[in-house]
């Protein structure tokens, strides 16, 4: 009665074609190596932009917006930094890269401080000088005349440093599209 079953110490008799590792692991250890992967992955994937937010502008142009954007920047009281032209960078570098050419049909990177901001940030942690200075984009993508993107990162919520860049960020693209229109 006890043919093709054999005892496992402390367990129930089990039969020899069923194995307790087979029990575990149904699919075997790649099947759960792949989904822990998958799972851990997952999130990550998710959250790859969660940062990044943006506001479109319909009915204007690059230099307008640079220009309503600069003009906001400086009622704040900021001074703009740098003016990055990376559709130029983007350009120059495609070929190098197998890449046919950028995305966009002009992209501009506008860079600011507020040293109000950048002193608190660094003084709630001196590692916080990496979120300076703040940027936001102006691009037009092909195959949309007329129609402008602001894009920028928002620093993850967390010190009241943080929380006023962000609010200088948002009111900035509030107020740049409002002009730029």
């Amino acid at each position: 009665a006890l043919a093709g079953l054999r005892m496992n110490t402390g367990c129930a008799a089990m039969p020899e074609r069923l194995s307790s590792r087979q029990t575990l692991a149904p699919f075997g250890a790649p099947f759960f190596l792949f989904l822990l992967i998958l799972l851990l992955i997952a999130p990550m994937s998710a959250r790859a932009d969660a940062d990044i937010r943006t506001r479109v502008i319909d009915g204007s142009d690059l230099p307008r917006a640079r220009e309503a954007l600069i003009e906001s920047i400086e009622a704040e009281g900021l001074v703009v930094s740098n003016i990055i032209n990376f559709k130029e960078m983007l350009a120059r570098t495609a070929g190098d890269l197998g890449r046919r050419g950028a995305p966009f049909a002009a992209v501009e990177i506008v860079q600011f401080c507020s040293s109000v901001i950048a002193w608190q940030l660094i003084e709630e942690s001196p590692a916080q000088v990496a979120l300076c200075p703040l940027s936001i984009s102006v691009q037009v993508r092909h195959g949309r005349p007329g129609q402008v993107v602001l894009a920028w990162r928002e620093p993850q919520a967390g010190s009241a440093g943080r929380q006023k860049a962000i609010a200088l960020l948002r009111r900035l693209a509030q107020r740049t599209a409002e002009l730029a229109r």
